[in-house]
């Protein structure tokens, strides 16, 4: 697959958008919030990496590897306390996941 350079900039913004949902898909409300952004930076700095694989050019260059990662961090970051958190999606990701874990107990 070939992406061009723009687009896989482009994905990987999105990406960092998204990923503050998805780490609240997967941790609950109680989940210490330094875990909730350890495993952030974790999947952000996939995203930086992975990105810059996928961008291709003269070669894979590990400064820009890095910036993406500091980039897509802070964009995830912003959208989790301007855009998720805000309009009530970020509680609901956990809720959803504590409410399956619930109905797996009660039936028990």
């Amino acid at each position: 697959m070939n992406v061009s350079l723009d687009s896989a900039y482009w994905l990987g913004l999105a990406i960092s958008v998204a990923l503050p949902v998805l780490v609240g898909l997967v941790t609950t409300r109680v989940t210490h919030a330094g875990t909730k952004a350890v495993l952030l930076l974790a999947l952000t700095a996939a995203n930086g990496f992975l990105v810059e694989l996928q961008a291709g050019g003269e070669g894979y260059d590990l400064g820009t590897a890095v910036t993406l990662t500091l980039v897509s961090f802070g964009t995830a970051v912003l959208s989790h306390f301007g855009l998720w958190k805000p309009t009530g999606v970020s509680g609901a990701a956990q809720d959803h996941l504590v409410t399956s874990r619930s109905a797996l107990h009660s039936g028990s």
